[in-house]
């Protein structure tokens, strides 16, 4: 076996081959369960689509397929109309701010959606402070929470950063000599932007909007907070954990999903091809700035505090929400207090240390595979070695509510012999089912961590005496810290507030992480405070890490100037 390799492969071969199996065994094993079961007749086992057929013939399903489809359509709009005038604006036109404009936009991609639902209904539901406000000065009020409406806005504020960060990336690259040679031939204002800029920005655009529409279509936790099962994610889920996971629409469903989110990408490719979108000048140059006239500039910041303040709203009124204590029909809580957090931190511990260790041992799992995935695909020959990164990102088209249902029907049968109870009941898949949705995370910054390391370090680690193994773990490892890091915080923190997989994988109370605490204190207006203070934590959770990651990032950037020393270390 030995001579199969060259010298220095036989380890990577071995650790490429480990990562192949976790990931056939819990990510492509469990997803093609689903795919089978939604092909089975429940009865005999017979290959069959009569499970299709009642699906498409079944007015909730039906219904359900509507919704979620019109609602993940709708959010594109609604969180395209939120973000084209922030990236425009900061983009095209001198004007103090712009920097923190772009960076208070991006801020709602910490707070995950669920969280913020509650918060958004007590601030823009029937008898939220909004509508009371409207009522009062007005006499009319606006339907933001009703039914569809309301995950619909929920939605588009947190997901429209997507739109927003790759549409003014897009923007900046374009080259403004097409934007003169427009404006020579006449094109200005509304025209210049629907004809000439807008259309040479459609790749960041489509890549944003493929990424709103993929996750608002398999989103589970907003609907289920705001009360709207009739979608495709939350029945699914209400099929699996109230009939059982011999229920085949459950599995039908989310055959549904993972086929959408394939095609939404298929669909974002197909509308790009054909079309050429490069520049003439060597980096685009990015559009023109021009300086605004006095009324320009009091409009251009009416219209972006405007924006800002409404896709500040859930943070703000999670945070009022947490400190409050009645708060209904009335446009502020009645009274503050610190009840809701010494009820967390006194009753409700266990959720924060669960997700402290479901988290963390999920993050140090993503880097040490994100770090031989990284090393077997730029430092080895090995065959098939891409399909490791294939396969570590295909989980990114792998909705949650798919890799709960996915588990719970391929180990609830498989014992652990250790605590004589099934897999799929003992806390350690939530650890696996995390370490599976975050690994692409990790792994794209440890692939871009080892991209910056030069290899010829390594060669004279190796030239001066010092072993294969050696030389990956006192010269490669190393210089990839920082990647590392980053990817572990990055893992870290979204896997700290994942709700889809671990709403269907916790077994018992006492294994439940903090997003699970999140949403079963929600359920009711008594835990709606202590839920709000677990959502406060939630989002500094992630807040901190996505902060951390960017320093840390930046920090490597400044610093990296590998030298020769390093090799010598090696061999110390």
């Amino acid at each position: 076996m030995a001579s199969a390799f060259k010298p220095g492969q036989r380890g990577p071969a071995l650790a490429g081959g480990l990562i192949a199996l976790f990931l056939i065994f819990f990510l492509v094993v469990p997803v093609v369960q689903v795919v089978l079961v939604a092909f089975q007749d429940p009865n005999t086992g017979a290959p069959t689509l009569i499970n299709f057929v009642d699906f498409f013939t079944t007015s909730l399903f039906q219904e359900s397929f509507v919704n979620s489809f019109y609602v993940a359509a709708m959010s594109v709009v609604v969180a395209t109309i939120i973000a084209i005038p922030l990236a425009y604006f900061t983009t095209r036109f001198n004007f103090s701010g712009a920097l923190l404009i772009q960076t208070l936009g991006i801020i709602p991609l910490i707070m995950p959606p669920f969280v913020g639902a509650v918060a958004m209904t007590l601030l823009f539901g029937a008898n939220g402070s909004v509508n009371l406000l409207l009522d009062e000065w007005f006499g009319f009020t606006v339907p933001f929470m009703e039914g569809l409406n309301g995950v619909i806005f929920v939605e588009s504020i947190h997901y429209f950063p997507f739109i927003l960060i790759n549409l003014s990336a897009a923007l900046n690259n374009i080259d403004r000599s097409m934007e003169e040679s427009a404006q020579n031939l006449g094109a200005y204002g509304v025209r210049l932007f629907r004809r000439i800029v807008f259309p040479l920005a459609m790749p960041g655009y489509v890549a944003g909007a493929a990424l709103v529409f993929i996750k608002v279509f398999d989103d589970l936790g907003t609907p289920l907070l705001l009360n709207i099962n009739n979608m495709l994610a939350p029945q699914a889920f209400l099929r699996i954990t109230s009939i059982g996971i011999s229920d085949p629409m459950g599995y039908v469903i989310s055959v549904i999903l993972v086929a959408f989110s394939l095609l939404s990408l298929w669909v974002s490719l197909l509308a790009l091809r054909g079309k050429d979108y490069s520049t003439v000048q060597k980096g685009g140059g990015g559009l023109m700035r021009r300086d605004l006239r006095s009324w320009e500039k009091i409009g251009c910041y009416a219209v972006v505090i405007l924006i800002l303040l409404l896709v500040l709203s859930p943070h703000i009124g999670l945070l009022l929400l947490s400190f409050g204590t009645i708060w209904s029909f009335s446009v502020l809580p009645d009274a503050y207090t610190f009840e809701h957090y010494v009820t967390v931190f006194s009753e409700a511990s266990g959720y924060i240390t669960n997700t402290l260790l479901y988290a963390g041992l999920a993050a140090l799992f993503d880097v040490i595979i994100g770090t031989a995935i990284a090393y077997i695909v730029w430092r080895t020959g090995l065959p098939g070695r891409k399909w490791l990164d294939y396969g570590a990102t295909a989980a990114l088209a792998v909705p949650g509510v798919v890799i709960g249902i996915g588990y719970l029907r391929t180990f609830h049968s498989f014992n652990v012999p250790i605590i004589d109870q099934p897999l799929a009941s003992w806390w350690v898949i939530i650890v696996v089912a995390l370490t599976i949705r975050r690994l692409p995370y990790a792994l794209r910054a440890c692939m871009a961590a080892l991209q910056q390391v030069s290899i010829m370090l390594e060669e004279a680690a190796e030239n001066l005496g010092a072993t294969k193994g050696r030389t990956v773990w006192r010269v490669v490892v190393p210089l990839m810290s920082g990647g590392i890091l980053a990817g572990f915080v990055t893992s870290f923190a979204t896997a700290s507030v994942e709700l889809s997989a671990t709403l269907m994988l916790v077994a018992v109370d006492s294994d439940a992480p903090l997003a699970y605490g999140i949403y079963e204190f929600m359920q009711s207006a008594s835990g709606r405070g202590p839920g709000a203070a677990l959502g406060v934590i939630g989002v500094l959770f992630v807040g901190l890490g996505t902060y951390f990651s960017h320093r840390i990032i930046e920090r490597g950037r400044a610093s990296r100037e590998p030298t020769a020393v390093v090799a010598e270390g090696a061999t110390a």
